[in-house]
């Protein structure tokens, strides 16, 4: 988060101390609670597999954000192919392994703010140990892909924050 660029809420009208320039989903949209004790299933907070047959993994949509060196960013769940995300695994704490070309994959992430995000045509960048991958959306018209590929400014990071920050408390999105 940056400290300097506190926003004034557009939905609550609050001045917020500071405007935070990126969000993450704990899970894929179709883990469920239940799937939390079964042998099949597993979720850490960098790979999810859901009934020994779905795999996923976590990466970052990134955004520039017009005029300044940030970058704003969504920590999303894609998914791979069992091949893939065998691959991305077993490379997983292996120096060297952003050389590893990009995987394909689904987003599987409905981020709010948009039209649904769900689905869409990823490649997934492995980047060094430690750092997460770096997803790339296909370029297409969808808002969100647009956002990625052209940037965005400090006004629509507000108005994400606004939107976001109030999700939950039945306000526009």
């Amino acid at each position: 988060m940056t400290s300097d660029l506190g926003f004034i809420c557009s939905c609550c009208g609050a001045q917020h101390p500071e405007l935070p320039m990126n969000y993450t989903a704990e899970a894929p949209a179709v883990w469920e609670p239940a799937f939390a004790d079964a042998d099949d299933c597993l979720l850490s907070t960098d790979q999810c597999v859901v009934r020994g047959q779905y795999y996923f993994v976590k990466g970052l949509i990134e955004i520039p954000v017009i005029g300044s060196d940030e970058v704003f960013s969504w920590g999303v769940w894609v998914s791979l192919s069992r091949e893939n995300f065998s691959r991305a695994s077993d490379l997983w704490d292996r120096p060297g392994r952003e050389a590893e070309k990009p995987y394909f994959g689904w987003l599987t992430t409905d981020l709010p703010v948009y039209p649904t995000t769900l689905n869409l045509k990823t490649h997934v960048h492995t980047r060094p140990v430690g750092e997460r991958p770096f997803v790339e959306l296909e370029p297409t018209d969808h808002p969100l892909a647009v956002e990625q590929h052209t940037g965005i400014g400090l006004e629509r990071v507000r108005e994400i924050a606004s939107a976001v920050l109030h999700a939950g408390d039945g306000k526009q999105q």
